[in-house]
């Protein structure tokens, strides 16, 4: 309780530590009221005054909760303390017990009880003379006593001034003033004296004890009571400014001069154990001496005598006490105690020479909630300062491995040619471009670079933040590893989400091998972390890596799975929808078409087989998985409005699914057909899609295989071996484990699942199988139409169509293999339809003679040959059945032809 009050005093004294609603203006006129009523405070006819304070009310009760708890304890210890002093004091009073007990046990040492005791029960000091006698002496003796820390209670004044306000007690404050005069001039040479007496008493009783340890237990009361005298005189020596007289001094300096000047040699080799502890207590006691008020030699006079003395000391010590130098001066906290703020913590934050023992302002304070929040800001400075030097190193690294990439080989390349041909580039030439690796040549030792300085640095702060694993204070645990681990944690997601360098307004992005380079770099200087301090930068890794392959992060910031995501998906497939990029499969990669206006990226550059395998690096499984939901997404919104599109054209649909032998009827039957253009272009933005899911699905194969290949080999191994009669389910979990390893499957568990959610409430299951199926007539009968457009021509060079029709193959075959999966319907049967349909419609342009109409006929043909080759359900028998293969044949010549011309 006196620890609480008293630093509810100190932090209400220090104005910047002053609880804020004291000094708050607004909060003024309640405290003063507060203050004029306390304790009796009316609260329900005041409201004006309290109407600010009702309004913080809550949260003063929270941060004030302490003073409260403090002050209602103070006051129930006022109230118990006053009901238990009542009889004491009246017995006192009548009885004298009190006063008999001191006499006889207290009368050679009086105590605080005596001196505070006799002022509480003065009516004694009239009644008795002894009590008057005993309390004489004690005043004689001292003139304040300690009451808490660096709180004192001045006895004589506090005596005096109680004693003035009393009526006939002018006797007794003359009786103060007499024994404030007889402590000042004669209380030091009589506690001197006690003070002998104490020493040789004490040396004799140890020695009797010593001597007979039988007497141990019959005399302890005597053993405590010496100790407690000793201790009192010690106290009261500590408490009065010493006094010292000439005398003493000159024994103390005497004792100097005898002790050093009988050693010799022949005492070392006599093998003589030395001890000159009593040396370094004189020592001792000449400064404690010589530092009162009054001394007749002061050592800052004598400047020679201090050096000398301390130069005996240290030598003293390493004679006879050398482990405790080494103890000494090896541990931290046993540096002198001072104020430490954190101002000063800052300063020492910042020099390299203090920065290894910045862990001991930690361990100084130990005082409540302020040592709490003073330990929790120099632990959390120090980590961050420790964070910002790794940061800084790991900046300088990236762009060391940025100079690596292969895209700053093309100068080099440059200047090799055009010395080769001793071309100039300008007048002077162009300088020679320094290579990668130059930073680590180093002419001499006394070259510091920057990142040496920020090694240097580094080492020294982790010193300090490894010095202890854990500390206590006051009951709190605190591991300042854990403070570094978090703010690397913190800044190492920071660090990945800037470095993508995502740009929403121009929407540009950085290169996800450029990323991952940068990233490797970022994680190699972490890894080296774990050379200073002892923390698990594994942890660090999973923990981050894991949260970016989420949509979001812990904090609920975006990661790089959702700003490559977005990208893919807003930027570079809806440029391809716009008909700006195409998808080559050839290069297996998209890429710029000529246009009038030049987009801001290459598309290839995103795309290409090594880009996708760092994405897939960058993202993992989790993060490939969200960017195919994503995809999924668009398909069927794509899907929706392709159903739509159905039901508007149900009955033509329905004519023309059993008229396909009929040409006259289904041209008569087409014409009648609406929206025709866009259930292609919406089939063929499907099928970009899926071309792009596919290249995202090899590369986490490609990935996969490389970290885990023994795991993707037994998945493989499931997926090509389901028996045919295997229940639909369970080959769809099988899918799903496949899917998310990268592989290929006959059926897309994604897309199932994604266009499983449209089922409409108010359409029958058959009515949905039946839209589905007149969905695949829709665009079998359509595909003639492509042979108009002019960006329909096949080419060889790509394998594809500029206009991306050649994705309908993968479009159709896995929509059908979708969407007949839901409906539980025949998939094969289903395609063989298809098959026909689009065959059929496809030969009637073979009789057209309008050349606007068959302009890229040949080039639509090579559509039912992808279609069967990128189906696991068709078969060329089938296609020969349908489409002659010698007009596949003449197609395929017809475009190379073509090709060769076009080229030429």
């Amino acid at each position: 309780m006196l620890t609480r009050i008293y630093n509810i005093k100190k932090a209400c004294g220090d104005p910047k530590a002053k609880p804020s609603y004291l000094i708050d203006k607004n909060l003024e006129s309640a405290v003063k009221f507060i203050v004029r009523k306390f304790p009796a405070i009316e609260t329900r006819n005041n409201n004006q005054q309290l109407a600010q304070l009702q309004k913080e009310k809550s949260e003063i009760l929270k941060n004030l909760a302490l003073y409260y708890f403090t002050f209602v304890d103070v006051m129930e210890f006022k109230l118990s303390r006053r009901q238990s002093l009542t009889p004491f004091t009246r017995r006192v009073s009548h009885k004298h017990s009190l006063t008999k007990k001191l006499a006889v046990h207290r009368v050679r040492y009086p105590s605080m009880l005596t001196e505070i005791g006799f002022i509480l029960c003065h009516a004694a000091l009239s009644s008795d003379a002894a009590a008057l006698s005993l309390w004489k002496l004690a005043l004689q003796s001292s003139s304040c006593l300690c009451l808490f820390r660096d709180e004192v209670f001045h006895i004589h004044k506090s005596a005096e001034d109680l004693f003035v306000n009393i009526r006939g007690y002018n006797k007794r404050v003359n009786d103060i003033r007499e024994c404030k005069e007889s402590a000042l001039s004669h209380a030091g040479s009589m506690h001197r004296e006690r003070r002998k007496f104490l020493r040789s008493a004490l040396k004799e009783l140890a020695t009797v004890l010593a001597d007979q340890p039988g007497l141990l237990g019959p005399k302890a009361l005597f053993v405590f009571m010496a100790l407690s005298f000793a201790r009192d005189e010690i106290i009261w020596l500590l408490r009065h400014n010493l006094s010292v007289c000439p005398e003493d001094e000159s024994i103390i300096m005497s004792s100097f001069v005898n002790t050093m000047t009988s050693l010799s040699v022949k005492q070392v080799e006599d093998g003589e154990v030395f001890d000159f502890r009593g040396l370094r207590l004189d020592w001792f006691r000449l400064q404690a001496y010589t530092s009162v008020s009054k001394a007749s030699l002061g050592l800052a006079d004598h400047r020679e005598l201090g050096k000398m003395m301390n130069t005996i000391i240290f030598h003293t010590k390493m004679v006879d006490s050398l482990v405790e130098m080494l103890v000494e001066t090896s541990d931290i906290p046993v540096s002198p105690p001072c104020r430490y703020t954190a101002g000063t913590f800052t300063k020492c934050l910042f020099l390299p020479n203090i920065v290894p023992s910045n862990i001991q302002f930690n361990l100084r304070h130990h005082i409540g909630d302020r040592s709490l929040s003073l330990c929790n800001m120099f632990l959390d400075e120090m980590a961050k300062q420790a964070r910002n030097l790794i940061t800084d190193i790991c900046t300088e690294q990236c762009t060391l491995s940025d100079q690596l990439l292969p895209k700053h080989c093309a100068k080099t390349i440059s200047q090799a040619v055009n010395k080769k041909s001793k071309k100039q580039t300008g007048k002077k030439g162009e300088p020679e471009r320094e290579k990668p690796g130059v930073e680590s040549m180093r002419k001499n030792r006394l070259l510091v670079t920057n990142l040496d300085k920020l090694h240097t640095a580094l080492s020294e702060l982790c010193f300090s933040i490894n010095y202890v694993p854990n500390m206590m204070v006051w009951e709190h645990t605190f591991t300042p590893r854990e403070y570094l681990t978090s703010h690397l944690e913190i800044r190492f997601t920071k660090s990945i989400v800037g470095m993508t360098m995502y740009n929403q307004a121009t929407q540009e992005i950085a290169k996800p091998s450029e990323l991952l380079t940068s990233v490797r770099a970022y994680m190699t200087v972490l890894q080296s972390i774990e050379n200073y301090v002892q923390i698990d930068i594994t942890r660090v890794f999973n923990n981050v890596l894991l949260q970016q392959t989420q949509h979001l992060d812990s904090h609920g910031e975006p990661t790089i799975t959702s700003l490559y995501t977005n990208w893919y998906l807003e930027t570079l497939l809806r440029q391809v929808s716009n008909g700006h990029i195409a998808y080559f499969p050839a290069m297996k990669a998209f890429v710029n078409l000529p246009t009038e206006n030049e987009l801001t990226f290459n598309a290839e550059e995103y795309s290409d087989i090594s880009e996708m395998r760092s994405l897939s690096e960058l993202l993992g499984p989790y993060g490939m998985k969200f960017l195919s939901e994503s995809l999924m997404w668009h398909i069927s919104s794509q899907v929706a409005e392709l159903k739509k599109l159905v039901v508007d054209n149900v009955e033509v649909l329905t004519q023309m699914r059993t008229s396909f032998d009929k040409p006259d009827h289904m041209a008569a039957l087409f014409k009648r057909l609406t929206s025709v253009d866009s259930v292609l272009k919406r089939m063929t933005i499907i099928g970009v899609i899926l071309s792009f899911r596919s290249l995202a699905q090899e590369a986490l194969r490609d990935v996969l295989s490389c970290h885990i290949p023994f795991l993707v080999s037994s998945v493989e191994d499931f997926k090509d071996h389901i028996p045919r009669e295997t229940d639909m389910k369970v080959a769809m979990n099988v899918y799903e484990l496949s899917s998310a390893a990268g592989l290929p499957c006959e059926i897309d568990p994604a897309l199932v699942v994604a266009l499983s959610s449209q089922k409409s409430e108010n359409i029958s299951p058959e009515e949905e199988y039946k839209i589905a199926c007149l969905l695949m007539v829709f665009v079998a009968v359509s595909m003639p139409t492509l042979a108009s457009n002019v960006m329909s021509q096949y080419s060889p060079a790509i394998e594809g169509h500029c206009n991306n029709i050649h994705c309908l193959a993968k479009a159709i075959n896995q929509i059908a293999a979708a969407l007949f999966t839901i409906h539980k319907g025949s998939i094969e049967d289903r395609l063989k339809e298809f098959l026909a349909l689009a065959s059929s419609s496809l030969l009637k342009i073979g009789q057209e003679t309008d050349k606007s109409t068959t302009r890229n006929r040949e080039s639509v043909y090579l559509l039912l040959d992808m279609i069967v080759q990128e189906s696991p359900f068709l078969t060329m028998d089938l296609l020969e059945s349908c489409f002659p293969y010698v007009l596949l044949r003449n197609a395929y010549h017809a475009v190379y032809k073509q090709s060769v011309s076009s080229s030429a």
